[in-house]
């Protein structure tokens, strides 16, 4: 389990532990998982789903370092 921010301007969107996230990255999908290498991404329109629940973004970035994710995104 690690730490998941996910946050638009307008609103906290998700905030608790997930066990997994797949978020569209700009060089394709790819999943975070516990203990997942440190990462700074931009995100492209699509779905990221934490654990099994699904959010559509326009687009946004994410950084991941050690077991903490912060998603920053722009809803549709």
């Amino acid at each position: 389990m690690f730490d998941v921010s996910i946050l638009s301007p307008a609103e906290v969107i998700f905030e608790g532990q997930a066990k997994s996230l797949i978020v569209p990255g700009e060089e394709g999908v790819f999943e975070v998982l516990s203990f997942h290498k440190r990462t700074l991404s931009r995100l492209i329109s699509g779905i990221i789903f934490v654990d099994e629940t699904p959010i559509r973004i326009k687009r946004g970035a994410i950084k991941v370092n050690q077991n903490q994710v912060t998603v920053i995104v722009e809803e549709l």
